[in-house]
């Protein structure tokens, strides 16, 4: 990162953890004196509607920040840069100095990396992702859904999800984190998609899933409910638009549609 000139002109992406800086709705735009950023750290990161779009280093200011959620309306490119500024910011803010040796760490200058100023450590170190999986599960013309402890409030019913551990590949991932968290056992394991995810630093890697076997048997301490909804009949509060989660479901709810339109021309 280098200090900006006064004069320079772009889209300037502001964090707070995974919250960002907006001007009634949108990123600010206009040159860096216009919001106050003269002389503050900042990097290019890419192309925001034709003008370069500059990551602005994290520091208390003052402003009022938003939730990165509020943009998942957004085009999935654009959401996805504004998700790689706010992994950035955060990688920079949790390695500035060496998980070897305790000496500062600084950027390099050929690739997004960190590396020790000691000489004789020399550690370098990237940008930390954190492998999730995302599952969708059916059963016939049922789809299963569960209201997280999280979303317990807001009656929110979504897929499953957790973090890849440490020895599996992300299929063992979600046979145990389904199993876990409800006692179902799932089968016919498919790759669907996927979707960084910068709360903080997550990368979610959504997949299909058949029933294989088992009743619901709820994990208290991450759910609230799980149930089996049918996909024709009125199903309860969803996702937001711009989740892979939503995808998920509707792309679940078109299985169990096809299948039971079969069965009937049968």
């Amino acid at each position: 990162m280098r200090p900006v000139e006064s004069a320079r002109q772009g889209a300037w992406l502001l964090t707070q953890g995974s919250n960002i800086f907006l001007i009634e709705g949108k990123l600010p735009e206009g040159k860096a004196e216009d919001f106050q950023l003269t002389g503050r750290l900042v990097m290019e990161i890419g192309c925001w509607n034709g003008a370069p779009l500059w990551l602005v280093a994290e520091q208390e200011d003052g402003r009022e920040y938003t939730s990165l959620r509020s943009q998942l309306h957004l085009p999935e490119v654009q959401f996805n840069l504004l998700n790689r500024g706010v992994e950035i910011n955060h990688f920079l803010k949790t390695h500035r100095f060496c998980g070897k040796c305790g000496s500062k760490m600084a950027m390099t200058k050929e690739e997004l990396a960190v590396q020790c100023e000691n000489s004789a450590c020399g550690y370098r170190t990237y940008p930390v992702i954190c492998p999730s999986i995302i599952v969708a599960v059916r059963r016939g013309k049922q789809i299963l859904l569960a209201n997280h402890q999280r979303h317990q409030q807001e009656k929110m019913y979504t897929t499953l999800a957790g973090f890849v551990e440490v020895g599996e590949s992300f299929e063992q991932t979600v046979q145990r984190e389904v199993f876990e968290e409800t006692g179902i056992q799932v089968k016919n394991i498919r790759y669907f998609g996927s979707q960084p995810w910068a709360f903080p630093n997550s990368q979610m890697v959504g997949f299909l899933a058949d029933y294989a076997a088992g009743e619901i048997r709820l994990q208290e301490a991450e759910l609230q409910d799980a149930q089996w909804f049918d996909y024709d009949k009125p199903l309860p509060n969803l996702p937001p638009q711009g989740t892979i989660a939503l995808k998920l479901i509707n792309a679940t709810l078109a299985l169990c549609a096809d299948d039971d339109k079969s069965a009937v021309e049968k």
